[in-house]
């Protein structure tokens, strides 16, 4: 059978500009490249008290069988969404299958025609597409920029209109955070309902790694926060953290949630063992935190702070513009050992390609050190 000709052109264009993109396998190199932050992912006293978990629980089920509204809200989600609503101070949480799904869920369901979405223009793909599946406007406003967006509000805000703001509290290309303090005033003033995805921040904000908001103390000035686990949890699946009506809306309206097999009680059960292992784990994120300031110091006295974004998080990226150029270096240095990996042209604009270093509880200072002393051999 021919495959369809657009599609060919649309696979040549991307091998010509050197981004197609493929499917990697598993690795041996020293991790600089995943989002397992604090080590979650394979940690196996987790795995194994998930086990047990299930087992106490006369748990032996594989599957979810359906979709939460028919079969698969099987009770694991209840003690875990009682649990991590609990965590992260919320009325109540909604698990979703992914980050992906809850972001979509929410942004197609939640705001309203007639509405307003006002997001930061480096706002992940998966809130994108969940706006674009809205009823309501949406305007972009310039990255962290405050002043364009309250622009944005006086300009298009009514006593009709319900305003909708939208960021991240750590950006997962650039690591850099707005200053959500001055946010949650301006939504406050303008009666605004802010939106917070912390994908990113769970795991390495706050003293039990509870996010970004929350080591603010700003929990109740946030309409609704995302928690992705897939990071820095290190297992799978989110939660949308809000009230009790939130939580029954998007149950009656979320199509991401509705129209899905819900997640294993396996899944589930390894979410609510990693949230217990946040409480308990102070000094895994206390080493993480000690990283990420060893990578800031380092890229410092080796001369490369100007080419990385400013960030106090766990991504640090080093812009080196052109897909060749960037995808040389990261080649140069895994041939080295170290897992990095290089963002490409159309993931990132043109021009702002970046080698993505993520830090991790489990790299060693001397691991962190090398690695940057290889980047300073190859750019310079």
């Amino acid at each position: 059978m021919m495959f369809p000709k657009k599609l060919s052109a649309k696979l040549e264009i991307r091998k010509q500009n050197n981004a197609l993109r493929k499917l990697s396998l598993p690795n041996d190199l020293i991790d600089f490249a995943s989002n397992d932050y604090v080590g979650f992912s394979k940690n196996k006293v987790i795995f194994e008290e998930t086990h047990q978990y299930l087992i106490s629980n006369d748990i032996l089920q594989n599957g979810a069988t359906g979709s939460r509204l028919l079969s698969g809200n099987h009770k694991v989600y209840q003690e875990a969404e009682d649990f991590i609503a609990n965590f992260h101070q919320s009325e109540r949480a909604l698990i979703f299958n992914s980050g992906y799904d809850a972001n979509v869920g929410f942004f197609s369901s939640v705001p309203q025609k007639g509405d307003l979405i006002l997001y930061d223009e480096l706002s992940h793909a998966s809130i994108r597409d969940g706006i674009q599946l809205s009823n309501a406007k949406a305007y972009k406003f310039q990255h962290n920029d405050f002043e364009d967006l309250e622009k944005l509000i006086e300009r298009f805000q009514t006593e009709l209109v319900e305003v909708y703001i939208v960021t991240e509290s750590v950006f997962s290309m650039d690591g850099d955070t707005p200053n959500l303090e001055e946010l949650a005033q301006l939504s406050e003033k303008h009666n605004c309902h802010l939106v917070i995805d912390e994908a990113h921040s769970l795991g390495v904000f706050g003293d039990r790694g509870e996010g970004l908001v929350q080591m603010l103390g700003l929990q109740n000035k946030v309409f609704a926060r995302i928690m992705t686990f897939g990071k820095g949890l290190g297992c799978h699946g989110a939660a949308i953290l809000g009230s009790q009506e939130l939580k029954d809306y998007l149950v009656n309206f979320a199509r991401s949630l509705i129209y899905t097999t819900g997640l294993s009680p396996h899944s589930v059960a390894t979410n609510l063992i990693a949230y217990q292992h946040l409480e308990s784990e102070k000094q895994t994120i206390n080493k993480l935190r000690e990283n990420i300031i060893h990578f800031n110091q380092e890229k410092n006295l080796l001369g490369l702070k100007p080419m990385f974004v400013r960030s106090k998080s766990a991504i640090q990226s080093a812009i080196i513009p052109g897909n060749q150029n960037v995808k040389s270096i990261a080649n140069q240095i895994q041939e080295k050992g170290f897992d990095i990996k290089a963002i490409l042209s159309p993931t990132v604009p043109e021009g702002q390609e970046r080698l993505r270093f993520c830090i991790h509880s489990f790299n060693s200072k001397e691991e962190i050190s090398e690695v940057l002393s290889l980047l300073s051999t190859f750019v310079f």
